[in-house]
């Protein structure tokens, strides 16, 4: 048992403490900062992320320095190591770089930690970019405690079910307009083994506080469970963990794909994609490659939202987003870069460059109306729109949360207890351990951060 909560520490030691959290793993190392170094003049420096779409935004850039005479000097990343850089430039306030990716998870805490710089005077003086066009789950998620405006999405998603729709007609099954979590293992029962060596469903095993925390977190929140109560009382021991926990764990051991404690996203796209897997719960950004030009299952899938159980939706909500640098020295151009990365122009000139299924898509409404993207993403951007606007960062679950977050937690010391935790549930997949182990462990570990917040 443990002792009565005290009051919980002001904003001000929970922001240094948040500080603290980031800083840590830099502090152990050699950096030394960036010995003044930076952008300036006609030049900015960004910080990005080295996925596919960033990699068409560089190929783009010399049109923006054209149009604005702004020199870009980008620095790309894989996904673990730009975040490091970032949060040791930004923490520090060194202001090497002006703009760098961050996700709705970061954005929140940087700016608690004045980190960046609001951006709703450069949205006031510039109606081209349409503030009001970007989806409304998608500016609350980039927005501050003190309701300013912090990051602007380069692109979006939420989750949703995706199933082979020929071999639900080849079995006489059907997917309900809204499915429950129950109803979808019943289907993933039925549909295992329809075709040869294909398993009912795939859903991600592997640790990582963003690959099996993810999908687990949207069953936990709909299941009627929560990570930790308005008061930071840790609840991973809670029934309603428990049974959200051995419901994942038995689905993807009874009737999911082979191998599932090692497999993340990228595995059961490719499970998906080969005809390995009957259904898939994964993010909606998954389906511009199941419909690309080439893939075997294109045309084959139908789209369903995410399951629940308790709540009205469970989907949950990412982007990758843009944040200025509050160090930056050049801030006017830096919103200039911004307006032109997430503006609509930009989309426009990605349909026409790369193909409109390349479109970073999932962040604004006129995106859903312009014909040419329409026409190419029919079979699902319609059910990723009303994903994404159905999902609740504030309010995912049955009860009231402290702290913001669907399929994470917004408190940066989330990132090492999710990890931690899914390394114990990825065991509880793999069978090395009882669903009841993991949690017992996770329980233990989620106390520390409530004993943080609490100041117990």
């Amino acid at each position: 048992m443990r002792t009565p909560s005290r009051r919980r520490p002001p904003r001000a030691m929970l922001a240094l403490a948040a500080a603290g959290t980031l800083l840590a793993p830099l502090l152990s190392g050699c950096w030394a900062g960036a010995g003044g170094a930076g952008s300036g003049g006609d030049s900015l420096n960004v910080l990005m992320v080295n996925n596919p779409q960033m990699t068409e935004l560089q190929k783009l850039a010399p049109r923006f320095t054209e149009e604005t005479g702004i020199e870009v000097n980008f620095t790309v990343l894989p996904e673990n190591d730009v975040r490091d850089k970032i949060s040791q430039d930004f923490a520090n306030q060194a202001g090497q770089y002006d703009v760098a990716t961050l996700s709705n998870y970061e954005i929140p805490i940087y700016a608690r930690n004045g980190w960046l710089k609001a951006m709703d005077p450069y949205v006031a003086k510039d109606p081209a970019y349409d503030e009001q066009d970007v989806l409304g789950p998608m500016r609350e998620s980039l927005t501050g405690d003190d309701g300013k405006l912090y990051g602007q999405p380069f692109y979006g998603e939420s989750s949703f079910l995706m199933y082979r729709k020929d071999v639900f007609e080849a079995k006489g099954l059907t997917m309900p307009a809204h499915p429950t979590w129950q109803q979808v293992a019943g289907l993933a029962a039925e549909a295992d083994g329809a075709e040869p060596g294909m398993k009912g469903i795939c859903l991600r095993g592997l640790p990582g506080w963003g690959e099996v925390m993810a999908p687990l977190t949207t069953v936990v929140n709909t299941f009627g469970g929560t990570w930790f109560d308005q008061d930071w009382t840790a609840r991973l021991d809670s029934p309603e963990w428990r049974k959200a926990t051995e419901f994942y764990v038995g689905l993807v051991r009874d009737h999911g794909e082979s191998g599932a404690a090692q497999s993340g996203f990228a595995e059961c796209l490719n499970n998906m994609t080969q005809g390995k897997v009957a259904m898939w719960y994964d993010a909606t950004s998954a389906a511009g490659s199941l419909e690309a030009s080439g893939s075997p299952v294109k045309g084959k899938i139908g789209y369903a939202p995410a399951p629940v159980e308790e709540t009205e939706s469970s989907g949950w909500l990412y982007t990758w987003a843009w944040g200025i640098q509050n160090a930056s020295r050049n801030p006017d151009k830096a919103w200039q870069f911004v307006s032109w990365a997430s503006g609509k122009r930009y989309e426009r000139l990605v349909g026409e460059e790369f193909g409109w299924s390349n479109v970073p898509a999932g962040k604004r409404a006129s995106t859903y109306t312009d014909p040419d993207y329409v026409q190419e993403a029919a079979a699902f951007q319609e059910m990723t729109k009303e994903a994404i606007e159905g999902a609740r960062p504030t309010d995912p679950g049955v009860q009231p949360r402290p702290a913001p977050g669907i399929q994470f937690v917004g408190i940066p010391e989330f990132t090492d207890l999710g990890t931690k935790v899914s390394q114990e549930i990825s065991a509880a997949i793999a069978g090395r351990q009882s669903v009841d182990s993991a949690l017992r462990k996770s329980q233990e570990l989620a106390e520390k951060i409530s004993e943080e917040y609490e100041g117990r």
